[in-house]
């Protein structure tokens, strides 16, 4: 009886584990192959055992560089969501790195927006701030 629990168990346990990623990873993935074709990345599927072996050598969701004399070239494999790699010059990474660091500026002003936006916080309980700070008496 203990053994068709445990049997029980784990198959019930294993599509938790397998599950298909969750809409909020899908939106994660797609803002990423979409910021990365922007950015002038080609798009390379891995459509073939030769490719596939190559895709599954390289690191996973993190950019690879390769230098060959005077030409870097960036990579970005993704092998599980579309089987695929990602290649981009210096230019294209360059501005990759650009909208990541932009889209992160404006998450950190909504982020700090969103901290100071509290109608229940009561600003007079921490007194006066001198002069030019404060909202009762300084024009805030």
């Amino acid at each position: 009886m203990k053994a068709l629990y445990a049997m029980l168990a784990s198959a019930a346990v294993v599509p938790l584990l397998t599950a298909p990623a969750t809409a909020e990873s899908k939106k994660s993935i797609a803002k990423m192959e979409n910021s990365l074709s922007a950015a002038g990345f080609i798009v390379k599927p891995a459509n073939s055992p030769a490719r596939l072996a190559m895709l599954a050598r390289l690191p996973k969701d993190k950019f690879a560089r390769r230098t060959k004399g005077d030409i870097v070239t960036y990579v970005y494999a993704d092998p599980k969501d579309c089987n695929c790699l990602y290649v981009g010059s210096q230019s294209a990474y360059g501005r990759y790195q650009q909208a990541d660091q932009a889209k992160n500026i404006v998450d950190q002003e909504r982020i700090a927006a969103e901290d100071y936006d509290d109608p229940a916080w009561n600003w007079d309980s921490w007194g006066s701030w001198g002069p030019g700070f404060g909202f009762r008496h300084h024009g805030w």
